[in-house]
């Protein structure tokens, strides 16, 4: 019966039923029995009027009404009646639809009035109160609170508002038997964690009894959706494990050695040798290796991706890790290349710019195994190339990648290659559990030894000259500065010429030839940026100035200060990313955050947090926090974080107890076929092909 198209349920037909399809996505009567309303109104009891108070909020009274006039014209005119019980008079205002209430009102009639209580010269009245004439005294009362519903202006105007749409879902309910809901968690579950049932859960969040059943039915329903979230990761992830077949690196080798022991520029922290003994067993299970490696900017994620790859090539692999930009590439390469300077590995980098004839020349060597490195952007998934045998996968900054891209340069071996996804932007526990849950992860949260904690501040735009003196001071023992301004991208042409301006002022205050100033930004040619930043590293110019384009891949570390300017137009995470660009030597550096003198809140929060924490995943927690998880970068794509109730931030530990349970029953019965478990197994059957589950990896 739920499967029934939603034009054969009374009160529907095809044009309601076509514009609930369009407006609310309403195809069926499953679809209208999860549609749940906002809010509840109490219409369960009776308020004496002499008990309101300045405390009440919403309430219900019944009268006599009394007497009721309409005053005033055009704008100004309003129906004012006034409703009488035992105890006193509450006086109803109406400034809309007034003939409409005017045919309605009776003199002498009783009625139920609720609304908003608020007080005019100490009199108690309702503004545009709901009304309903009292023909039966015995059902004059609700026996249950009153869903309100999400609508529409179409919906609306075809009769059906929140109100209506809770009487369509009042005959849905009358229709259907009991056992058409049917059960979906396991009994011993529902007695063990004190659960109600689904079809009472149901009919509670509808049309709860009181406050404390819809409490119930709201609890239940959110852990059955974390529940059967974390259920899937869990069995995806089982199953990788046991079926998916991976390359075996059976030893750490000549090569590994050789550079651990005589060229690793420093000591690797205690975070960097857990995450390579975490690679080490992944890599030589049998299995392919799925790992997320999420390190705070700076923690040494290119070391470890490095000492990877030499573990691949030591067993006779090649290796490939893929950035979002050509910057990021070439920084990358640049890195790896003067790490691996003097030892016997060949490494090459392709991106869009690369020259047909040196393409045609690095893909004849990927095919032939005479390169064993190759690092690049999305350049490495065309089709034209192909590796000899590729055995390790590393793809950086990986939510700015879509799903399908990642998928492409899988398949670029007969066996699955072991894939290591890093990210500099630190994913909060909670997300990483629902969004990336199919992925086993490792967490840097180390930085290396020497490098300092940065100094971050806030200054408003009017402390700007004590800021440029502060920025001077660093120049002048020979630091180097850099001056971001936000991007947004609806008026590229606003940011360009808010640049320019910004440019221009930096520039008066730091004049040539005593100072020299690069600029980029989103307008200049590939090789003009590149040239810039050139400059910049090669510290031929003292200050850059530029958009966020210099977010990821800008590795100075004589850049001691960045001032970013109206920090209150960047989200927290993209601020972090800006931050880590400085502190990147051993020399004390500085974060200065520049913001109008009138804050929103939110921005406010923002700030305060830059200023309080410099660890990545305190910050994340708080973007999650104040964004939720629908807004944080490449979540989307994960298509398991649309919940209809639950909240991954604040609903925290019913995540906890249905990750617990799914990975306990995965655990115990891999197949879920144990009799217990039917409810589970039958409702997953339901299931196939309504759910977009991709697979994250």
């Amino acid at each position: 019966m739920l499967s029934q198209p939603i034009e054969y349920l009374k009160g529907v037909g095809p044009l309601r039923a076509d514009l609930l399809k369009k407006e609310l996505g309403i195809f069926t009567y499953q679809d209208l029995l999860y549609l749940f309303p906002y809010r509840h109104i109490d219409k369960t009891s009776i308020t004496k009027i002499e008990d309101l108070t300045s405390m009440s909020d919403y309430a219900q009274v019944q009268g006599k009404l009394w007497y009721f006039e309409t005053t005033g014209v055009g704008s100004s005119k309003r129906l004012t009646a006034y409703l009488k019980d035992s105890t006193g008079v509450i006086e109803l205002t109406w400034f809309k639809g007034l003939t409409w209430v005017e045919r309605m009102l009776k003199q002498d009639e009783v009625y139920n009035a609720f609304g908003k209580i608020g007080f005019f010269m100490d009199k108690p009245q309702i503004v545009h109160p709901e009304l309903e004439l009292v023909t039966n005294p015995s059902a004059a009362v609700k026996s249950y609170l009153e869903p309100v519903y999400p609508t529409t202006e179409k919906l609306k105007a075809k009769g059906l508002g929140g109100r209506q749409i809770g009487k369509l879902t009042a005959s849905l309910f009358s229709l259907i038997p009991e056992r058409e809901i049917e059960e979906n968690l396991p009994a011993y579950l529902l007695e063990k964690l004190k659960l109600i049932s689904r079809a009472d859960a149901l009919r509670n969040i509808h049309f709860p009894t009181s406050a404390a059943m819809y409490e119930h039915a709201v609890r239940r329903l959110k852990f059955e959706e974390l529940f059967i979230s974390q259920l899937r990761l869990a069995m995806v992830r089982m199953e990788r494990h046991r079926k998916s077949r991976g390359v075996v690196f059976h030893k750490v080798g000549d090569l590994f050695n050789d550079f651990y022991t005589h060229h690793l520029p420093f000591q690797l922290t205690g975070a960097q040798k857990r995450v390579l003994k975490e690679i080490r067993t992944d890599t030589g299970s049998g299995h392919q290796m799925n790992r997320l490696l999420q390190g705070d900017v700076g923690s040494g994620k290119t070391i470890v991706a490095l000492l990877s790859m030499l573990i691949a090539i030591d067993n006779g692999y090649q290796c490939c890790m893929m950035a979002p930009t050509e910057i990021l590439s070439q920084q990358h390469f640049a890195g790896v290349s003067r790490l691996l300077d003097g030892l016997p590995v060949t490494a090459k980098l392709l991106t869009g710019s690369t020259p047909a004839k040196e393409r045609r020349v690095i893909q004849q060597g990927l095919a032939e195994g005479t390169i064993q490195i190759v690092i690049g952007t999305h350049a490495l998934i065309e089709e034209t190339v192909q590796f000899k045998n590729l055995g390790l996968a590393i793809v950086d900054e990986q939510h700015r990648f879509g799903v399908e891209q990642r998928a492409r340069l899988w398949k670029k071996a007969p066996v699955p290659p072991h894939i290591l996804v890093m990210t500099a932007t630190p994913i909060p526990r909670t997300l990483a559990m629902t969004a990336y849950g199919d992925l086993d992860y490792s967490v840097m949260d180390e930085l290396p030894p020497g490098r300092q904690p940065i100094t971050t501040v806030h200054r408003y735009e009017t402390h700007r000259m004590k800021v440029l003196e502060f920025v001077k001071s660093e120049i002048e023992i020979g630091r180097q500065a850099y001056f971001v301004f936000p991007l947004i991208e609806e008026s590229a042409k606003m940011d360009y010429e808010n640049l320019m301006t910004g440019y221009e002022n930096i520039k008066a205050f730091f004049p040539e030839p005593k100072y020299w100033i690069s600029m980029v930004h989103g307008r200049q040619s590939w090789e003009q940026k590149e040239a810039n930043m050139q400059r910049f590293k090669n510290k031929d110019t003292q200050l850059l100035v530029g958009t966020t384009v210099i977010e990821v891949g800008v590795d100075v570390p004589n850049a001691s200060v960045m001032v970013i300017e109206s920090a209150e137009k960047f989200g927290l995470s993209q601020l972090h990313q800006l931050r880590g660009r400085v502190g990147r030597g051993a020399e004390k550096s500085y974060c200065i955050l520049m913001t109008a003198t009138e804050l929103g809140n939110e921005a406010r929060e923002r700030i305060k947090t830059m200023v309080s924490t410099g660890n990545g995943f305190e910050i994340a927690e708080k973007d999650l926090e104040l964004r939720g998880p629908g807004d944080i970068e490449g979540t989307k794509q994960s298509g398991v974080l649309n919940f209809r109730l639950a909240n991954i931030v604040h609903d925290k530990p019913i995540l906890d107890a249905a990750k617990k349970w799914a990975e306990e029953i995965v655990e115990k019965d891999p197949e879920i076929s144990l009799p217990e478990n039917t409810p589970i197994k039958q409702y997953l059957l339901s299931l196939k092909g309504k759910t977009a589950w991709s697979k994250i990896s």
